[in-house]
């Protein structure tokens, strides 16, 4: 403020000395007209007053300004200023409503820093800035005092869930975008990561080789495995090479940031794919298995994972055994094995068999327990008659509990003998209480067969009596169609004759000839018990009576009729007959000359 009196006198001096007539508000006007340019500037101030939230300032004006104190720290810092301090301050208005000069010393650094953040814009240099707020979509950052954007996906190369970390701390960061006019700058973290990044993995890429021991850090973990840095180049750690024992996800074992000791087991140079071990840092279990797990024998494990195909046992460290859901229980079938096991439960197991070449032992639950079927073979056997609940009714029997843990079937076949079984099984639901009979106990197989229906006894066989095939019966004709006719034996045996069956004469092959009611004989061809049924056949009975006959004439001739061997047997009795009419004569006449030679022969000898 001195400063400025002190020019206006000086100039108003001038004035007067030259004789000039000017008023004094001309030559005031003409005096300020430049000092009108002090807003918008950039001025240097003495610090004249401090107090806890602002510092007086006296810049050269008829009055002094206060800024607020935090301007004078750095992002997230207290200030450090003291009296008689010279800053540098940016003059927005002259004068306010209370006379004071309107200051801001951000302004005056924001100012200076655009300055030279173009020039290392232009040159694309790094910028060094500290983070210090959270906006929408990312972090603002101070420049010395020009506010740069800082978007979340430009903090670093992989995604930070926690960012608190680099709040306050001076980072490094490339300028990717600036505005002047709009007061806009836009900064990078990532992209100066990544030019580092890419220096020290081409280094590190030709030092790579296979079977070599790194230390990293976890990166990101997926269901599959773990990305670790190995310092500017990533490697895959699969979920099978973290540990020797089973691990279910990666997260159980590593959590992201954590340094971990890796190996490398493969590297393909031209594609620069790394694949990383943890286990292979440690001894092989697998190496002291043999001898160690003997088949047959039992031992204690612990359930580490269950799936729909049985359960994994944790014999040893590192040492996993598979119980397959076959070999979970004795009677518990198409039972998911989280019904029967837990995870971490302690059981105990029976080594079934033992591949070292394929790294695999099969263990057994079932067998660490009595074989509740071997049992029941014992205490039953087939024709017992017991009773028990229906637990299942299927669409080819029931399942029927003929014990605590045992069930039997009963066929659809073995519910009745007079209905069918898909009209019997209707009659039944689960949870009835039936009486069954064992038919059969295959204890290897795990079965037992029951049946119901021979809790009573075959009325078909009772109406057969020791009626069998070959036997000659008299039926009584039931109904009539074109294929033959339908006949009843016993009063209750159904029966079936056959058109080609009707007769032995083709003419007489005709089902129409014969009446509802009619009585017929006929011969039993065949005993269907499944069917409860007999086919029967009056051409074969003919057949067997014309052979019968036959026999007693002497012939052989099984295609003969009863008819054509009698025809037969008169034709040749007359041929005999006729041929002994024409030996008569000869005979007569061959006697006679007998009886002349011999009347000659006697005179001879009188002679």
């Amino acid at each position: 403020m001195a400063k400025v009196a002190a020019k206006i006198i000086d100039d108003i001096s001038v004035k007067e000395i030259t004789g000039e007539s000017d008023s004094f508000e001309n030559m005031l006007d003409e005096t300020l007209k430049d000092i009108k340019s002090f807003e918008g500037a950039v001025v240097e101030g003495t610090v004249v007053g401090l107090d806890d939230d602002f510092v007086t300032l006296d810049v050269g004006l008829k009055s002094e300004g206060r800024v607020p104190l935090r301007e004078f720290g750095a992002a997230g810092a207290r200030a450090e200023i003291k009296m008689g301090d010279k800053v540098e301050v940016y003059v927005e208005r002259m004068e306010n409503k209370d006379g004071e000069a309107v200051l801001s010393r951000e302004k005056a650094r924001r100012e200076e820093s655009w300055v030279q953040l173009e020039k290392q814009h232009k040159a694309n240099e790094r910028v060094t800035g500290v983070i210090f707020g959270r906006v929408k979509g990312g972090f603002t950052v101070d420049l010395n005092g020009a506010v740069a954007f800082l978007p979340g996906s430009q903090v670093d190369i992989r995604p930070v869930r926690d960012i608190s970390p680099l709040f306050g701390t001076p980072q490094p960061f490339l300028i990717l975008k600036m505005d002047r006019a709009r007061g806009n700058i836009v900064v990078s973290r990532r992209a100066v990561l990544e030019e580092s990044r890419a220096e020290a993995r081409s280094e590190l890429v030709s030092n790579l080789k296979e079977g070599q021991e790194l230390q990293g850090v976890v990166k990101n973990i997926t269901d599959y495995g773990a990305f670790i840095d190995l310092g500017g180049v990533d490697g895959l750690l699969h979920v099978t090479d973290i540990s020797w024992k089973r691990i279910n996800h990666p997260t159980e074992v590593l959590s992201v940031g954590q340094t971990v000791n890796v190996k490398i087991i493969r590297f393909n140079e031209e594609s620069q794919r790394i694949s990383l071990g943890m286990k292979q840092l440690e001894s092989d279990p697998w190496e002291e298995v043999d001898g160690k797990f003997i088949v047959g024998q039992r031992y204690t494990g612990r359930v580490t994972n269950i799936a729909d195909y049985g359960a994994f046992v944790e014999l040893a460290e590192g040492i996993e055994g598979l119980v397959h859901v076959s070999e979970m229980s004795w009677t518990k079938k198409n039972v998911h094995p989280g019904k029967i096991v837990s995870t971490s439960q302690e059981v105990e197991v029976q080594v079934l068999d033992v591949d070292l070449t394929k790294r695999r032992i099969s263990l057994g639950l079932k067998q660490c327990t009595e074989n509740p079927w071997d049992k029941f073979a014992v205490d039953f056997k087939p024709g017992t008659v017991l009773e028990g609940e229906i637990r299942n009714v299927t669409e080819f029997g029931l399942f029927v509990g003929v014990g605590d843990q045992i069930d039997g079937m009963v066929h659809m076949s073995d519910l009745s003998w007079s209905e069918s079984g898909e009209d019997a099984i209707k009659n039944y639901k689960k949870g009835d209480m039936v009486k069954v009979k064992i038919l059969e106990i295959d204890a290897d197989k795990e079965r037992v067969s029951l049946g119901i229906k021979q809790l009573d006894s075959d009325p078909f066989a009772d109406a057969l009596g020791g009626l069998g095939k070959g036997a000659i019966v008299t039926c009584t004709v039931t109904a009539v169609t074109d294929k033959g006719i339908e006949v009843s034996v016993n009063d209750g045996i159904h029966g079936f004759i056959r058109k080609s069956d009707l007769s032995r004469e083709r003419s007489e092959q005709r089902p129409d000839r014969f009446a509802v009611g009619e009585k017929v004989d006929a011969k039993v061809t065949k005993v269907d018990r499944s069917g409860r049924k007999l086919e029967l056949s009056i051409k074969q009975r003919e057949i067997d009576e014309d052979k019968k006959a036959m026999a007693e004439y002497g012939s052989s001739d099984s295609g003969a009729s009863l008819g054509d061997i009698l025809g037969a047997a008169l034709q040749k009795k007359g041929a005999q007959a006729s041929d002994e009419a024409e030996e008569a004569p000869k005979k007569a006449k061959k006697s006679k000359k007998d009886e002349e030679t011999a009347e000659d022969d006697a005179d001879g000898d009188e002679a």
